[in-house]
C-alpha cells in the first residue's frame, strides 16, 4: 500500500503483489503521473460520436468525439483507450478519434481522458466506457412500389429503405437497365413518386465520408395505355365442338398505325397458344378455358394496354345432332308447310335439306341452304336435315326424319276478340289465324250479317282493333294466284252504352220466405223514352226469369241466389247498357215466427203498456195484435196494424201478435203470449220543454198524473242507455232524491242530448216510471256524435242513408222518435256494427241519435225522406256563426235549367240562374226554415240551426261588460244613499201590510181556487199607481190563474208635510204586484208613507209641488 498526497488530495494504494506484471505497470504509470500532476476537480470527459445512429455497419467510418462538462475555453490534450488495456501517452488537441472502415476487430469499449496545463497538468478521470458494435455486413436497400402499372395519366409511389433497418438514410433513385448513372433529380428521403415507365433501382448514402448501401433489386414499371384489347373469335362461336378449327385474334381499339408486340394468358391447357396478333386452335377438350391478351408497344417496352375481358371456350366432344319441326304435317291444297331445322346447343349454323318421295326413292337435296333454318315446301314425302358451319366446312349429323303428306281440305280462318263489348268511347281488338296454323298468310276483315263485301281498308296482318259494333268475320290470303281460305266463324261486338241498368225488388226485401210473391225489376237509369228490350242473368235454378222488363217470384229454395239484367235498345240491337249490379235473394224455407215483448206486465191506472212485436230474421212487416179478456173469451183483434212493430194498449188481458207483408199478403206465425194486469198505481206523463236545446238554455220537467190527490212527490231521473237489454237505467237528477211537492222541475246547464223520467210516490206507494223522453242539441260533443252520408236532411226514398256512431265505444245503437213511440234502428231499419241504413222506401220525417255502449248520447240530427220529385240540400248539423254555407235544390230524375227560388221562413231572398244559395259568413239572423222551388216544383222546408261563438274573449265585448257593470254599481250607490237619507229623515213612515193567509190545500196545485186580494186604502188625497210585476212563470198562467197564489199588496204613502195651514199636495203612492216563481207563496206588497217635515218654499203664488219620492223594489224569495 502506497500513501502519497497533492496538493488537493491525499491517495492511498495498496498494491497486491501477486497481481499481473502488466497491471503493476499500468498502475505503476498512473501513480507517477498524479504523484506530479492533479485530477481536475468537476471536469467529467463523454465519449460521443458525430453521426446520429446508434448502429455501424461494416468498412462504414466511425468518429468518436470527447467532450469535457464545464471545460470552459481552457486548452485541452486528449487521451483514448479501449477495454481499458490501454493508454496513450499521447495528447492531442483534437478531441476526435476516428475509425477507418471499422470491422468487427474495432469492436470494444472506448474511454477518454482530459489533460490540461504545463508544466503542472491536470487530468480528468477516465469517461464512461462507449461501446462500439460493428455490424459484420454491408447493408441493402430495398424498393418497394404501391402498383407496377401506371394508369394513363397517373403515377405510382416508390419507397426506398435499408435492410436490416436502420436510420440517418437518404436515398439515391436510379432509372435504366443498369445502376449506371443516378437519375438527375432523384435524392430523395424514402418515397417518390414517378410518372415514366422503367426499371428503377435505389440505394441508401449517410456519414462523412459517404457511405453507400448495396443497390436495390430493380422494379419494373409499366404505363398502361388508354386503347383497349378485345378477343375476337373467328368464327364467332363460344361453344365449339370437337375438330371444329377457330382462329382467336387480339384486336388493339385505337391503336393507329402503332406496331405492337401482344401477350397472351389461358387458362386452358392447350399448348398451341402464340404470343402475336392472332393463332388457329383445332378443338379438342384441352382447348376449354378462358382466352384474354394484351398489347405492348414495339418502341416503348414497357407500355402496354390492360389484359382483355376473357372470351370462354366451350368445346363438345358429342358431334350435335340438328332437330327438324313442320308447322303441320298436312300440306294444304295449293299451300305448303314450313319445315325448322335447327341445332340448339350451338350457333352459326347454315341448313341442309333433303326430301325423297317414297322409301325406294333416292334422296334429293334441295338446292338452296337456309341460314334461318327454314324452307317451305309444297311436295309430299319424307324429309330431315343437318347443319354446316366453318371452313373447312363442320357437319352435324343428320336431324330425324318427318313425312309430310297432302290435304285436299282448305284451311279454316278463325277469329277472336279480346272482348265482345266495347265500352262508351272503347275500341276490341280482333285476331285472325289459320287452322291447322300455317305461315304466310294475310287476311281479310268484313263486317255485316253475312260475309259478302269487304269492309273497307280491312286488309291486315292478324290484329286490328275495332270501335263499331257488328258481326265480324274473317279470312286469310296467301300466294300468287291468291289462295283463300274458308271463312271463319262470326263474332258479335256488342257496344256497351253509358245508361245504367238497375235490379230493384218489390217489395224490397233481399231475404225473403217460401210462399212469398216478389217482383224483380230492371230500371234504365237516363234511359230517357227509348224502347229497350231486356237480358237478365241469374244463379239460382228458377225457371221463372223471363227476359222482359219486370217478372214474378213465387219464392221457393230454388229461387236463392244473383240477379242481374242489361238492356239492348230496340232500335239498335247491337248496344246494350253494361250488367247491372247483381241483388242477392235468400230464401228461408222456414215460415218466420215473430217475438212479442211489454215493457212492463202491469197496466198502471190510467196508463198503459207498450207492446213491441218483431221479426228480427227479416224485414218489412206489419203487425197486428191479438188479445182476449180471459180463457172463455174470443180473441179479439186491435184493429189498427202497426208498421212500427209497438202497440199501446190499456186493457188487461193475453195478448199476441203476427208479421204481414206483401200483396197477396204473407203471414207469419203467431207470436208467444203475454198476460197483461191492470195495476191500482197512476201512471206518470213526462214533458219536456223545449224539445231541442239552445246555449243558455232550462229544461222544465213536468210530470202529470192522472185522476190527482194531494200528497204527492216526484221523483226526477236521467235516462242512461243500457245496450244489453235495450232499455235504460234510470238515475236520480241532483236535488230529487227527497222528492219534489211541486210536479215541475227545472234542469240548468244541459248542452248535449238527454233522456228523462219522471215518477210520483205517496206514503209506501210508488207510481211506475214515465216513459222516457228526450231534448235534443245538434251540436257534436267528442265523447259520442252522429254524422250522416249523404249529409243532408232532406233525402228522396230511393236513397240509402247511413248514419254512423263514432265516439269512446264498440257498442252502439240508434234511436229515433217515430210519432210517440221510441222506435230502434235494428227494428225497422238496417244496424251493422256502428252504422244505421235507412234504405226502406217509405216516407220519414225523425229525429236521430246514437247511444252508446258507455252510458252515452251523441247529437241529434232531422232526417226527412220523402216520396217528391224535389228535395231542397240543407246542413244537417248546425252551422257554426261566421262560417260559409251553401244550399241548393236537387231534383229526382234530371238536371234544373230554369232559374231556383230560395225562401227563409217563406219570405222570397233569391231568384236568378244561379242553383245554390250561398252565404259566405252565417249570423244568427241566418237562423231559419228555408225551401226552394224551381220548374213548378216546391220542396219541404228545413230548419237550419246557426251556433252563435262564444264573446267572452271578444277584447271589446269585455270592455263593454265592464263599463255596463261599472254604471250599475254607481246606480246602485246613489240608491243605497238616498235609502240611508230616507231612514235618517225624520218624516214618519207609516206601514200597512195586509197578509192574507196562505191556503193549506194541496189540491190547489190542480183545481185553483179564486185568487184573493186585499189592499189597504191609500189615503185620502194621495195618488196611488199599481205596477204588476211578474215571474218568468207567471205569462202563461194570467189569463186563467190556473195556479193558487196569494198577493198582498202594501200601500206606500209619501207625505209632504209643510208649514202649518197650508194643505199638503197630493202624493204619489206606487203599488208593485211582484209575483215569485215558487207555487203557493204569499206576494207581500207594502205601502210606506214618508213625510217630509220640513218647510215648503214659496213660489210666487204657485202650489208648492210635492217632493219627488223614488221607490226602489227588491224581489226576495221565501225560504222553501
Amino acid at each position: 500500500m502506497f500513501y502519497f498526497k497533492t496538493k488537493r488530495q491525499s491517495f492511498i494504494v495498496v498494491l497486491d503483489v501477486k497481481m499481473d506484471q502488466t497491471l503493476r505497470c499500468v498502475l505503476g504509470f498512473f501513480l507517477l503521473n498524479l504523484i506530479p500532476h492533479g485530477l481536475a476537480q468537476g471536469n467529467r470527459p463523454r465519449v460521443t460520436t458525430t453521426s446520429n445512429w446508434p448502429e455501424t455497419f461494416w468498412t462504414e467510418t466511425l468518429t468518436l468525439r470527447c467532450e469535457i462538462e464545464g471545460g470552459g475555453d481552457s486548452e485541452w490534450t486528449f487521451g483514448w483507450r479501449r477495454d481499458r488495456t490501454s493508454s496513450s501517452d499521447k495528447y492531442t488537441t483534437d478531441n476526435k478519434y476516428i475509425i477507418s472502415q471499422a470491422t468487427d476487430s474495432d469492436n470494444g469499449d472506448y474511454e477518454c481522458i482530459g489533460r490540461r496545463g504545463s508544466p503542472n497538468s491536470t487530468f480528468t478521470p477516465w469517461s464512461e466506457p462507449f461501446k462500439l458494435t460493428v455490424t459484420p455486413r454491408t447493408p441493402k436497400a430495398e424498393l418497394r412500389a404501391d402498383s407496377t402499372s401506371i394508369p394513363a395519366g397517373g403515377a405510382v409511389t416508390l419507397t426506398c429503405d435499408v435492410n436490416p433497418p436502420s436510420s440517418g438514410w437518404t436515398y439515391i433513385l436510379y432509372r435504366g437497365d443498369h445502376p449506371g448513372t443516378q437519375d438527375d433529380g432523384k435524392n430523395f428521403n424514402g418515397r417518390f413518386s414517378v410518372s415514366k415507365g422503367g426499371v428503377y433501382r435505389c440505394r441508401g448514402v449517410r456519414g462523412e465520408p459517404v457511405y453507400y448501401t448495396y443497390y436495390s433489386d430493380s422494379v419494373t414499371i409499366n404505363i398502361i395505355l388508354s386503347n383497349r384489347a378485345v378477343v375476337t373469335l373467328q368464327p364467332h362461336w363460344t361453344e365449339i365442338h370437337s375438330g371444329e378449327k377457330i382462329t382467336l385474334r387480339c384486336e388493339i381499339e385505337g391503336g393507329d398505325d402503332s406496331e405492337w408486340e401482344y401477350e397472351w394468358e389461358t387458362t386452358s391447357s392447350d399448348r398451341s397458344v402464340k404470343q402475336s396478333e392472332s393463332f388457329e386452335i383445332s378443338a379438342t377438350s384441352y382447348s376449354e378455358g378462358e382466352y384474354k391478351c394484351k398489347g405492348k408497344h414495339k418502341t416503348e417496352v414497357l407500355s402496354s394496354t390492360p389484359w382483355s375481358t376473357p372470351i370462354t371456350l366451350t368445346v363438345s366432344e358429342q358431334k350435335p345432332k340438328a332437330e327438324l319441326k313442320a308447322d303441320v304435317t298436312d300440306i294444304p291444297v295449293g299451300g305448303y308447310v314450313t319445315l325448322t331445322c335447327d341445332v340448339s346447343s350451338s350457333s352459326g349454323w347454315q341448313y341442309y335439306f333433303w326430301y325423297r318421295a317414297d322409301k325406294s326413292s333416292n334422296p334429293s337435296s334441295i338446292n338452296e341452304f337456309s341460314s334461318a333454318g327454314q324452307k317451305r315446301v309444297s311436295k309430299e314425302g319424307l324429309y330431315w336435315c343437318r347443319g354446316a358451319r366453318g371452313n373447312p366446312v363442320y357437319y352435324t349429323e343428320d336431324s330425324n326424319t318427318i313425312q309430310l303428306k297432302e290435304n285436299t281440305r282448305r284451311p279454316k280462318a278463325e277469329l277472336r276478340a279480346d272482348r265482345t263489348s266495347i265500352p262508351a268511347g272503347g275500341a276490341v281488338t280482333l285476331t285472325c289465324d289459320v287452322n291447322p296454323p300455317s305461315s304466310g298468310w294475310t287476311y281479310i276483315l268484313f263486317r255485316g250479317d253475312h260475309p259478302g263485301t269487304q269492309d273497307d281498308g280491312k286488309n291486315f296482318n292478324g290484329r286490328i282493333s275495332v270501335s263499331k259494333g257488328g258481326v265480324y268475320w274473317c279470312r286469310g290470303e296467301r300466294g300468287e294466284p291468291v289462295y283463300y281460305t274458308e271463312y271463319s266463324d262470326s263474332v258479335t261486338i256488342n257496344i256497351i252504352l253509358s245508361d245504367r241498368a238497375v235490379v230493384t225488388l218489390q217489395p224490397h226485401w233481399t231475404e225473403i220466405h217460401s210462399g212469398e210473391k216478389i217482383t224483380l225489376r230492371c230500371e234504365i237509369e237516363g234511359g230517357d223514352d227509348s224502347e229497350w228490350e231486356y237480358e237478365w242473368e241469374t244463379t239460382s235454378s228458377d225457371r221463372s226469369v223471363r227476359q222482359s222488363e219486370s217478372f214474378e217470384i213465387t219464392a221457393t229454395s230454388y229461387s236463392e241466389g244473383e240477379y242481374k239484367c242489361k238492356g239492348k235498345h230496340k232500335t239498335e240491337v247491337l248496344s246494350s247498357t253494361p250488367w247491372s249490379t247483381p241483388i242477392t235473394l235468400t230464401v228461408s224455407e222456414q215460415k218466420p215466427k215473430p217475438e212479442l215483448k211489454a215493457d212492463v206486465t202491469d197496466i198502471p191506472v190510467g196508463g198503459y203498456v207498450t207492446l213491441t212485436c218483431d221479426v228480427s230474421s227479416s224485414s218489412g212487416w206489419q203487425y197486428y195484435f191479438w188479445y182476449r179478456a180471459d180463457k172463455s173469451s174470443n180473441p179479439s183483434s186491435i184493429n189498427e196494424f202497426s208498421s212500427a212493430g209497438q202497440k199501446r194498449v190499456s186493457k188487461e188481458g193475453l195478448y199476441w201478435c203476427r208479421g204481414a207483408r206483401g200483396n197477396p199478403v204473407y203471414y207469419t206465425e203467431d207470436s208467444n203470449t203475454i198476460q197483461l194486469k191492470e195495476n191500482s198505481s197512476p201512471q206518470p206523463v213526462l214533458t219536456v220543454s223545449p224539445l231541442w236545446l239552445s246555449p243558455g238554455d232550462s229544461v222544465t220537467l213536468n210530470c202529470e198524473v192522472k185522476h190527482p190527490s194531494a200528497g204527492w212527490r216526484f221523483y226526477w231521473y236521467e235516462a242512461i242507455p243500457k245496450l244489453s237489454d235495450n232499455s235504460y237505467n234510470y238515475q236520480l237528477l241532483s236535488g230529487s232524491r227527497n222528492g219534489t211537492e211541486k210536479y215541475s222541475f227545472i234542469v240548468n246547464g244541459q248542452t248535449h242530448t238527454a233522456g228523462y223520467v219522471c215518477r210520483a210516490g205517496r206514503g209506501e206507494m210508488n207510481t211506475p216510471y214515465s216513459e222516457p223522453k228526450f231534448v235534443w242539441s245538434g251540436d257534436l260533443p267528442s265523447s259520442a256524435s252522429l254524422t250522416v252520408s249523404p249529409e243532408r236532411v232532406q233525402h228522396f226514398t230511393s236513397d240509402s242513408v247511413s248514419l254512423e256512431c263514432k265516439g269512446n265505444s264498440t257498442q252502439w245503437r240508434v234511436k229515433f222518435q217515430e210519432d210517440s213511440f221510441l222506435a230502434d234502428c235494428s227494428l225497422w231499419d238496417k244496424m251493422t256494427g256502428s252504422t244505421c241504413t235507412i234504405d226502406r222506401h217509405i216516407s220519414r220525417n225523425n229525429v236521430y241519435w246514437c247511444e252508446s255502449g258507455s252510458g252515452e248520447f251523441s247529437n241529434a240530427v232531422n232526417i226527412t225522406k220523402q216520396k217528391s220529385d224535389i228535395i231542397l240540400v240543407s246542413p244537417v248539423h248546425p252551422v257554426t256563426e261566421g262560417s260559409s254555407v251553401s244550399l241548393s235544390c236537387r231534383l229526382r230524375s234530371s238536371d234544373i235549367v230554369s232559374n231556383v227560388f230560395f225562401y227563409q221562413n217563406n219570405k222570397l231572398i233569391q231568384n236568378d240562374t244561379r242553383k245554390e244559395l250561398n252565404i259566405s259568413a252565417v249570423s244568427k239572423s241566418d237562423e231559419g226554415f228555408y225551401k226552394c222551388q224551381t220548374s213548378g216544383r216546391e220542396s219541404s222546408q228545413s230548419w237550419m240551426s246557426v251556433t252563435v261563438v262564444s264573446r267572452l274573449g271578444n277584447p271589446s265585448y269585455l270592455l263593454i261588460l265592464m263599463i255596463v257593470g261599472l254604471i250599475c254599481g254607481v246606480v246602485l250607490i246613489i240608491l243605497l244613499l238616498l235609502l240611508y237619507r230616507c231612514r235618517q229623515s225624520k218624516d214618519s213612515c207609516l206601514i200597512r201590510r195586509s197578509i192574507q193567509s196562505e191556503s193549506t190545500n194541496q189540491d190547489s196545485a190542480t183545481n185553483p181556487a179564486a185568487q184573493h186580494h186585499e189592499y189597504s186604502p191609500p189615503l185620502q188625497g194621495d195618488a196611488c199607481h199599481y205596477e204588476s210585476i211578474k215571474g218568468p212563470e207567471d205569462t202563461a198562467h194570467d189569463a186563467n190563474h190556473s195556479q193558487s197564489q196569494d198577493v198582498t199588496y202594501s200601500l206606500i204613502e209619501l207625505k209632504n208635510i209643510g208649514k202649518k195651514g197650508k194643505k199638503p199636495e197630493p202624493d204619489s203612492t206606487i203599488y208593485s204586484d211582484v209575483r215569485l216563481e215558487t207555487e203557493d207563496t204569499s206576494v207581500l206588497y207594502s205601502q210606506v208613507s214618508c213625510h217630509n217635515p220640513g218647510k215648503a218654499k214659496k213660489n210666487k203664488g204657485k202650489p208648492t209641488p210635492a217632493i219627488t219620492e223614488e221607490s226602489v223594489y227588491s224581489e226576495v224569495k221565501p225560504d222553501q
